[in-house]
């Protein structure tokens, strides 16, 4: 599984998840999978219909096993809620009632505040097919909805719990990322630069780059400019040295190579002889 680290501590708590009558299992592995890779680790199901334990949910956690091995069956979202202090209920359709609907990230906020005071949240999710019914939305503190394509609001059960569930992690871990890029090299100084410059610029100068000696100094800056503007390291520009010297031996091979030949100190070599192709 890429990127799972089993030296790292697995991390617990967070808002309960609660699943309204699941109809598959395979959807419950997904919800489950999306839980642990956001840091929830306490699942509810209601009346799931295929049974609990169900083999294909164990399949798709693809290793989330201990939030399964933990979950709590209820018989109907009333017993689910009892001890929960402030739920918000996903839904994709207009209810008329006179609730807040907030957004993932709103939803977020709210959760982390409840939660701070020492209060239990729950995130509850409708069914697969027909998500859940108005009667399920009324026993919510608020509404939970998301920024689809009204022609095609419906989310996957896995999708829909990974959305809410990483911008609740998002918040509640401050955005943390798990890594940076590694910082190996500091930034060249002004000399490690200006050598360079004097370098790439004499070569130029040998090449007949600079063809108008009236827009030299412009080109100069430009180039000049490019490498600034990339924020070179002393490993970039110590590279850089070895491009240009290696051009420059090339070019110099090459013209030592045509002088001979023009010398008549190199024989041509046969036609058909030594090409890629014979």
């Amino acid at each position: 599984m890429s990127g799972t680290d089993s030296t790292k501590p697995w991390l617990e708590g967070g808002p309960v998840v609660i699943l309204v009558e699941p109809q598959l299992g395979e959807n419950i592995g997904s919800a489950v999978r999306a839980m642990g890779n956001f840091g929830l680790s306490r699942l509810r199901l209601v009346n799931p219909r295929e049974g609990w334990p169900n083999p294909k949910a164990v399949t798709f956690a693809s290793g989330a096993d201990r939030i399964l091995d933990n979950a709590q069956v209820f018989p109907d979202l009333r017993a689910a809620l009892a001890d929960l202090n402030f739920v918000a209920a996903a839904t994709a359709r207009e209810r008329g009632m006179q609730k807040p609907v907030l957004g993932a990230d709103e939803v977020a906020r709210e959760v982390v505040g409840h939660m701070a005071g020492g209060e239990q949240v729950g995130l509850v999710f409708g069914r697969e097919r027909t998500g859940l019914y108005t009667e399920e939305v009324s026993l919510a503190d608020v509404i939970l909805t998301l920024p689809v394509n009204p022609a095609f609001a419906s989310l996957n059960l896995g999708m829909a719990v990974a959305v809410v569930a990483y911008e609740w992690f998002k918040l509640s871990s401050g955005g943390a990322l798990p890594f940076q890029p590694p910082d190996r090299y500091r930034l060249a100084d002004k000399g490690d630069l200006l050598a360079f410059f004097d370098h790439i610029e004499r070569e130029l100068d040998a090449a007949l780059f600079f063809r108008s000696p009236g827009k030299k100094p412009v080109t100069t800056r430009n180039i000049r400019n490019i490498f600034h503007r990339v924020g070179l390291t002393r490993q970039d520009v110590a590279t850089l040295h070895g491009i240009v010297a290696a051009l420059v031996e090339g070019r110099q091979m090459r013209e030592a190579r045509t002088a001979a030949r023009l010398e008549g100190r190199i024989e041509e070599e046969p036609a058909g002889k030594g090409g890629a192709v014979d």
